[in-house]
């Protein structure tokens, strides 16, 4: 018996070890979540309020009940940090927190741009009472599962993007107390849950169509400026709070006779027939006598009978002339037409009843319903998409470009020049004069689906496509105009020394192109490849935030046409190696273009300069083999500087060049991960200003406590 008990201690100690063990390994948190979680905290300038949460090796954030953290098995859920007051950004890696249901950070002090990756599994998102900038991610539309999203009382910007159309279980929609513009999205007429919207105090313009049919029970637009009249539908809902807006008094006027009625809405509104003018029987000839009203009938009667055998005959002359119609087509279509002719008879037939708008008379810009264009020759083609931008008028364009004068030209590009326009509004914007030369027929048919997919594009750091013009023969783009000129004239022709961007400002200005770039590549479906990145295209605002310009347009010209892009390549030495070489372009050609605009950044020198000496007039090819070399590097960097860079900042700048501008494109990192190191050399990097008594010089911090003192 001793020996029995003394047997089972081992086995006991073995299920005890096994036990604790599993639950060790239910405590650990996934490594991605951890990696996001430590982005996250390191983002927020490691707030004191995160009680437990740790930026160091080994962090387990479910076993070591990290605040506002909870946890189911090893994935974090939930992150619920309201009211604390806490100061920072939000980083870049929400987006890896993949089992993320619940992210509430409402109520602090967090400012820069908001995300456009976010929590992909989100069902409820609230940021409220911040002081986030930028625009709502279009990564917001692939969050299916989300049923509340509060983003009030923030500083964000811009239109709300159409990013609503899969979010069928959206219950909550707050984005009141922004700076939103423009119209409603046309996609909030998706949201078959909702029953909450809040959009007051922003500047709001255009109609209220898109919320009619929805079930709402708490609706408030106040404080914009919607105009037009109230759909009646809306005056329903239970609450609804309309004041500080320019709406029209009295009822809305009945919609043309020719426009279809709205999709999904009833077509047994007969509000507006006429009164029925069926005659009354009185009481007089209901006491006639019963011969009377006998003859009646029989002539009712009589009448019907011979009314339906009527329309009987009818009907039957009607089957047999279709049926000979039907004969004849099929003949026609065996004689005369190619192979697959009786599908396009199919598709001009569904073409007779369905609206047609016109190319050359596109304004108003086409709607929902406007299915098919009309091309140049008269054939008929399907848009894919509606356009969500407005539509301008040669004569207009003219009147405010000064008839496209020479003296109104701010730019020239492959496609055409681009002109300042000022409008009488006193709106100043930027129209881009596409050259009748630069595209081919199947380009120009092309055209104003560009435009709808061009219209679409929107990130804070994108110059968004305002506009189009197509008639009478002209293509023209109508973009909003970014008064600070191009990076290229401020590294390379401003004679101000004033307007010298500092180390600082140059690490910005490639931060915000690489996140235009990772948008365009990364969230857009399909990826949009820009194809002609360069400094020219990087317009900076007043504050020095870059804005990308031309994102769309390598749609209007054929990815293989080597002669053109040849040409390009010899002048302003952007593109890569395999493009010179195949003439395709891909999103890696595009990185390797970004590698020379940050070359550009680290050198003050132009991309392909003659009037250097043989072996310095390409700057790849002179760069690519000091980027490594501490001190060649040094003698690399803009003399416009006076050395007014950390050491460190410089290095790790010169380390995400090398990858990019890699020989092999399969080498070069996706635009994410550049993002990525950007976002932690400026973390690394912070400059503050010394405060002596002469404010002589600089003081540059990193994370190792290093300074760097710069004097002037």
């Amino acid at each position: 018996m001793r020996g029995n008990r003394c047997d089972q201690f081992p086995l006991l100690k073995l299920v005890v070890a096994i036990f604790v063990s599993l639950s060790f390994v239910h405590c650990t948190t996934d490594p991605s979540d951890v990696q996001a979680l430590q982005v996250l905290f390191t983002s927020l300038n490691n707030d004191a309020q995160l009680t437990n949460w740790k930026n160091n090796t080994g962090s387990d954030p479910c076993g070591e009940s990290w605040k506002g953290v909870i946890c189911e098995g090893s994935a974090v859920v939930s992150i619920q940090l309201p009211g604390l007051g806490i100061d920072g950004a939000l980083g870049y890696m929400l987006s890896g927190l993949t089992s993320l249901k619940t992210l509430d950070l409402s109520g602090n002090n967090i400012h820069d741009a908001l995300p456009y990756q976010l929590p992909p599994n989100l069902t409820s998102l609230n940021l409220a009472n911040n002081n986030l900038s930028g625009n709502l991610p279009y990564s917001v539309a692939l969050m299916f599962n989300l049923n509340y999203m509060n983003l009030s009382r923030n500083v964000l910007s811009q239109n709300i993007g159409d990013i609503f159309s899969n979010l069928t279980s959206l219950t909550t929609l707050d984005l009141s107390n922004n700076n939103f513009t423009g119209d409603l999205p046309n996609s909030l007429s998706s949201l078959s849950s909702i029953s909450t919207i809040h959009v007051q105090n922003n500047q709001l313009t255009g109609s209220l169509n898109a919320l009619v049919g929805l079930p709402l029970t708490d609706l408030n637009i106040a404080n914009n400026h919607f105009s037009g009249w109230i759909p009646k539908e809306l005056l329903s809902v239970p609450t609804f709070t309309y004041g500080g807006n320019t709406f029209d008094n009295g009822p809305a006027p009945p919609p043309p006779p020719f426009t279809p009625p709205p999709p999904g809405k009833s077509h047994n509104n007969r509000s507006h027939s006429p009164p029925s003018r069926t005659p009354t029987v009185s009481h007089e000839s209901s006491t006639s006598s019963g011969k009377k009203l006998s003859i009646g009938v029989i002539v009712g009667i009589s009448l019907g009978s011979a009314f339906l055998i009527l329309l009987i005959v009818l009907v039957l002359l009607f089957c047999l002339r279709k049926g000979k119609g039907k004969e004849n087509a099929a003949r026609t279509s065996t004689g005369n037409l190619p192979i697959g002719g009786e599908k396009v008879n199919a598709e001009m037939q569904e073409q007779r009843v369905k609206p047609t708008a016109s190319i050359v008379d596109l304004k108003p810009p086409p709607t929902e319903n406007s299915t098919f264009e009309r091309g140049k020759n008269g054939s008929t083609k399907r848009v894919k998409s509606p356009i969500t931008t407005s539509s301008y008028t040669v004569a207009t364009l003219q009147t405010a470009t000064n008839s496209f004068s020479q003296d109104n030209i701010i730019g020239e590009g492959s496609l055409g020049r681009v002109y300042k326009a000022d409008f009488p509004s006193g709106k100043i914007m930027a129209v881009k004069k596409i050259d009748n030369a630069a595209l081919s027929l199947q380009e120009e048919d092309n055209f104003v689906e560009a435009v709808s997919n061009m219209s679409r594009l929107r990130h804070p750091n994108i110059v968004p496509l305002a506009g189009y013009c197509a008639e009478h023969g002209q293509r023209l783009l109508v973009y909003d105009y970014i008064a600070n000129g191009s990076l290229q004239d401020l590294l390379h022709f401003a004679d101000d020394r004033s307007k010298t961007l500092t180390w600082n400002a140059r690490v910005r200005v490639a931060l915000g192109t690489a996140r235009a770039l990772e948008y365009l590549h990364e969230v857009c479906l399909p990826s949009v490849v820009h194809r002609n990145l360069k400094s020219a295209n990087i317009l900076l605002d007043e504050e020095l935030n870059p804005h990308l310009s031309d994102c769309g347009l390598a749609a209007l010209t054929p990815n293989t046409e080597r002669e053109v892009s040849t040409q390009v390549v010899g002048s302003f030495g952007y593109s890569a190696p395999e493009f010179a070489l195949s003439g395709i372009y891909t999103v890696k050609s595009d990185v390797y273009s970004f590698g020379v605009v940050m070359l550009e950044l680290l050198t003050g020198r132009k991309p392909l300069d003659s009037s250097r000496v043989r072996s310095e007039q390409s700057l790849v090819r002179w760069a690519t083999p000091q980027l490594h070399d501490i001190d060649s590097l040094a003698k690399m960097v803009d003399p416009t500087l006076n050395g007014m860079y950390p050491a460190k900042s410089l290095s790790r700048f010169a380390d995400i060049i090398a990858l990019c501008v890699q020989p092999e494109p399969e080498f070069r990192p996706p635009m994410s991960e550049v993002v990525q190191a950007l976002v932690r050399l400026m973390q690394r990097a912070s400059v503050v200003k010394r405060r002596s008594s002469d404010d002589s010089g600089f003081i540059y911090k990193t994370p190792d406590h290093e300074a760097y003192e710069m004097s002037y």
